[in-house]
């Protein structure tokens, strides 16, 4: 947990002030009570984190569960308004903005996106449903993705349509 911390701490370019680097704190200590042994004291630690979590909630508008996955160099840039469901999986160098919803897309089904390495998730997009977003990929500010997303694409619109990326070294420049 501590070294997670410290490495969110250095992503966050060091500010206690960034409302995702309170939001990743949380998150850790709810990751790491699952680990504490004996039952009673991980049950205490259980409570404090649901309180700690409705408090952050609460006061930056982001919904990040402990029971997501999420890799190295995760970055939520700016706050309000964003939710990830508990079933989603983030890979490493991943980027969320505010508004952005990572979740189911019914009820009855469960099952959230399972995004790659390397994708930057405009302000106001939603990821919906049991989908999988490949790497190094661009939702689009208000994209509403409810389809895969293969690696290297960028996805716009709503619903997204999704367009290969240039790449720099193919084209020359």
């Amino acid at each position: 947990m501590f070294n997670n911390i410290k490495e969110d701490f250095f992503i966050y370019q060091k500010n206690l002030g960034a409302q995702g680097f309170w939001v990743m704190l949380v998150y850790r200590f709810g990751r790491w009570r699952y680990a504490v042994r004996p039952a009673l004291l991980r049950k205490l630690f259980s409570l404090i984190y649901k309180i700690l979590y409705k408090l952050i909630q609460i006061i930056t508008g982001i919904e990040l569960p402990c029971e997501v996955e999420i890799g190295k160099n995760f970055i939520i840039d700016h706050f309000g308004g964003i939710v990830v469901s508990g079933y989603a999986r983030f890979g490493d160098d991943c980027r969320i903005r505010n508004g952005v919803v990572v979740g189911l897309k019914n009820v009855e089904e469960p099952g959230a996106p399972i995004i790659g390495n390397n994708v930057d998730i405009g302000a106001g997009a939603k990821v919906l449903g049991k989908i999988r977003i490949g790497n190094n990929v661009l939702i689009g500010a208000n994209a509403v993705v409810i389809c895969d997303i293969p690696d290297n694409s960028i996805a716009v619109g709503v619903p997204a349509v999704i367009k290969a990326k240039k790449l720099a070294h193919l084209n020359g420049t």
